[in-house]
């Protein structure tokens, strides 16, 4: 049996314009994995791996929800996480005080572009995420909006650490840390909650609430980042301990994600021939 198979069943199905998102996103995937290899990951990869990954992420809800999602994302996610950047850098809240080296390249408000960037191809795959779960659940957008700020919140316990060992920022005062994620400051952790909450909420109410033609591209793309995250600090970066607190906090999203997922599948409808030929 050719395992290869529903892969190329499915490619062959999507229309071609769809094919974009998953260009950019196996990009991204291809150069992340590419960080181990340069004990990190360098500032040109890292700048590289966040825009195919936005872009992945904008591309997809402009194809599956429309010109406004792609907007209202860009405008809450990127817009929205440059100026709570701004804010902390001047003024500690809400994540603590902290600086930027110069290692990212291009600054706006003291803050490299690739940052608001990474708020943006994160967030709509944890708003995705949310929902997903929210749906199995049965529940509305309270359950979707801490869901999915939990799957954008934990992921940083992996993101601050490999930065900082990278040399992108520093913390001035990382304590107290989280157990087990010595150098960066629970503020930071909290800071990271309370604006993904914020930010969460707000795209669910810019985004068309209903069902997307195919949410595959960014519930895989969060899976990825949860598990190549958790064994790249285990095996690969030398932060086991952080491995272990980072996988089980992203874990409480991320293991009920994969059994809906294997219960009830991806949710992308099946489309008559007639439609694939049209497509």
């Amino acid at each position: 049996m050719n395992r290869l198979a529903p892969v190329r069943t499915y490619v062959a199905d999507l229309p071609r314009r769809h094919l974009v998102p998953w260009l950019l996103g196996a990009g991204a995937v291809a150069v992340q994995i590419a960080f181990p290899l340069t004990g990190g990951g360098t500032p040109t990869l890292t700048v590289v791996s966040v825009a195919l990954f936005a872009l992945a992420s904008i591309s997809h809800a402009l194809l599956t929800r429309g010109p406004g999602a792609a907007v209202g994302l860009v405008v809450v996610a990127g817009g929205g996480g440059l100026v709570i950047e701004a804010v902390g850098l001047a003024t500690g809240l809400p994540f603590g005080e902290y600086r930027y080296t110069d290692a990212l390249g291009f600054s706006a408000l003291g803050v490299p572009l690739v940052v608001p960037a990474a708020w943006t191809m994160m967030s709509y795959p944890a708003l995705v995420v949310g929902r997903r779960l929210a749906t199995a659940l049965g529940r509305g957008r309270g359950v979707t909006t801490v869901l999915g700020a939990w799957a954008l919140a934990s992921w940083d316990v992996f993101l601050d650490p490999q930065m900082v060992d990278a040399g992108n920022w520093y913390w001035l005062d990382p304590t107290p840390a989280l157990p087990g994620v010595p150098g960066i400051p629970v503020s930071n952790f909290a800071g990271w909650l309370l604006v993904a909450l914020v930010m969460i909420a707000a795209l669910d109410r810019v985004m068309p609430t209903r069902p997307a033609t195919d949410d595959r591209l960014p519930l895989a793309l969060w899976l990825w980042t949860f598990l190549s995250s958790t064994m790249a600090a285990a095996v690969f970066f030398g932060r086991p301990s952080v491995a272990l607190v980072g996988g089980v906090l992203m874990g409480l999203v991320g293991v009920p994600l994969i059994v809906v997922l294997r219960r009830h599948g991806s949710g992308a409808p099946s489309r008559p021939a007639r439609d694939r030929v049209a497509a």
